[in-house]
């Protein structure tokens, strides 16, 4: 991954032809580097044509969405994959800030954790998670689980694309 600067790292994954023009566009809310790289590996080893955006914490998670929020700004998540357990802002606090803001709320958020707290899928679902996936122990199960999550999410789902600039949301 690409440094961009001390909080977020943005790599670009295989470029083969995708369903937006500029590629599909991930953020990946997770504190821990190895986590992180093994995010990157299995969407790598799956991959469409993808830019990944990593970021360590929760208010690092914000700053980014900031000024990307207009469903027509550049570099605007098509997906976002967000761990619970983050420092300075936790996960579910993330996730409510997200569906707080109208122009973000569509933006799917997929929370990816080791937590299989009962109380925490329920707080995940309240807060208008996508989806809530428990990270498996061994590496084979990982980068299926995110090829699962790429294929679904990023080439079955179908999303609005972003409207041409003066046109309606």
């Amino acid at each position: 991954m690409t440094m961009v600067t001390s909080e977020q790292k943005t790599v670009t994954i295989r470029a083969v032809s995708g369903a937006f023009r500029d590629g599909l566009r991930v953020l990946l809310v997770e504190d821990d580097p190895d986590h992180a790289e093994l995010v990157r590996r299995g969407l790598e080893e799956y991959g469409s044509r993808l830019q990944l955006t990593h970021v360590a914490d929760g208010e690092s998670a914000l700053e980014y969405l900031k000024d990307r929020a207009p469903r027509s700004a550049p570099g605007r998540p098509h997906l976002i994959l967000l761990d619970l357990r983050l420092p300075r802002m936790d996960g579910l606090e993330v996730l409510r800030e997200i569906k707080a803001v109208p122009d973000l709320a569509d933006i799917p958020c997929v929370v990816l954790t080791t937590s299989r707290a009962e109380g925490d899928m329920l707080k995940a679902y309240r807060l208008h998670a996508n989806s809530y996936l428990v990270k498996p122990g061994d590496y084979e199960r990982f980068v299926e689980l995110i090829a699962g999550v790429e294929r679904y999410w990023l080439q079955e789902n179908v999303q609005p694309e972003a409207p041409v600039a003066g046109g309606t949301p």
